[in-house]
């Protein structure tokens, strides 16, 4: 059993219950600041809009979502507590920056001229999982790295070490963002190599693609496979993830592969226009999604609901608790 900082205070790995491992309460991109005409819902109006996503998840059986936002996307760890405290639902914030053409680069460019940033940065990381972030006494419970698509640079890689240093300090799991599925098995090598151990880490949004050998690769490496956008038809069909999700469970991977939506429940400033916004599906950002349709798919495909709640359950609880993963043929 691992004692695990909440927003809140703290819990255990053996009372995390049903878990989503990747979903937003605000997001705001590094400039949405300057858009003070477009500056986003009130603090109290976010409140009450993640208090009643929170009850929905409530309703379906959850207990506990990770909330993965770097120090540099808008990340607000007092709403966090706020709802925590008001739903009694377990929200594990992160520390971490974002990927170099997102998140906070500039910063650290320019601090760079300075010298060598790793080790800064890992003190910050360290800092906000032992002491707490800020004046808030809120701990970070997970650290949170980031690529884009087809490379990482060498900004990215900085902050993967960085986050390497502050894991095997702290023995706080790592959950990373990839892009188009993409990169993940570069992440796994990168942290690994700098003495990570494999199933500390959680390769995040791996369902941006159905390439199986690069599912099965990572999965082989002892890592967990975030299949956590659920719901973003957009961006890679449903059809697909479930397909994929299905086959890595008929492989033996099933107790590798955590689940969520990359839900983002309010945002700072308007990022994506109104209009756009009133297009999506209404299954987009909904963290109600995966319980609603994507299990009744599993079930159809012959999942058994031992496996599906393995996904939910038992699977984000030794993430925290780190324990190796048995080999996979």
């Amino acid at each position: 059993m691992t004692t695990i900082a909440t927003a809140s205070g703290t819990t255990t790995s053996s009372q995390l219950g049903r878990t989503l491992m990747h979903e937003h309460l605000v997001i705001g991109y590094p400039g949405s600041e300057s858009h003070t005409s477009r500056p986003g819902i009130s603090k109290s109006e976010q409140v009450k809009v993640c208090v009643d996503k929170i009850h929905a998840l409530q309703a379906l059986g959850y207990a506990t979502l990770i909330d993965p936002c770097p120090n540099d996307l808008g990340r607000d760890v007092e709403l966090a507590a706020k709802v925590g405290q008001a739903t009694g639902f377990h929200i594990v914030c992160a520390t971490g920056l974002y990927k170099q053409s997102e998140g906070g680069y500039p910063y650290w460019h320019f601090r760079s001229n300075f010298g060598p940033q790793v080790d800064f940065m890992a003190e910050l990381f360290i800092r906000e999982l032992t002491e707490g972030i800020g004046e808030t006494g809120i701990r970070a419970g997970i650290i949170k790295v980031a690529s884009g698509p087809g490379q990482i640079t060498d900004y990215e890689k900085t902050v993967l070490l960085a986050a390497a240093k502050a894991s095997i300090a702290t023995g706080a799991p790592i959950t990373t963002h990839t892009d188009n599925g993409t990169m993940g098995d570069v992440q796994q090598r990168i942290l690994t190599e700098a003495g990570v151990p494999a199933s500390r880490i959680v390769i995040g949004h791996s369902c941006g693609t159905d390439d199986h050998a690069y599912h099965i690769g990572i999965a082989r490496g002892g890592s967990y496979l975030g299949f956590d956008r659920f719901g973003i038809d957009a961006l890679f069909p449903d059809a697909k993830r479930v397909a994929s999700l299905v086959k890595l469970i008929r492989a033996g991977a099933g107790d590798r592969v955590v689940v969520s939506h990359d839900s983002v429940w309010c945002w700072k400033g308007e990022p994506i226009p109104a209009e756009r916004m009133a297009s999506l599906s209404p299954d987009a950002f909904d963290p109600t999604f995966f319980s609603r349709k994507i299990i009744p798919q599993l079930r159809d495909a012959g999942v058994s609901d031992e496996a599906i709640e393995g996904l939910l359950v038992a699977n984000p609880r030794r993430v925290f608790e780190g324990g190796k993963l048995p080999a996979l043929a």
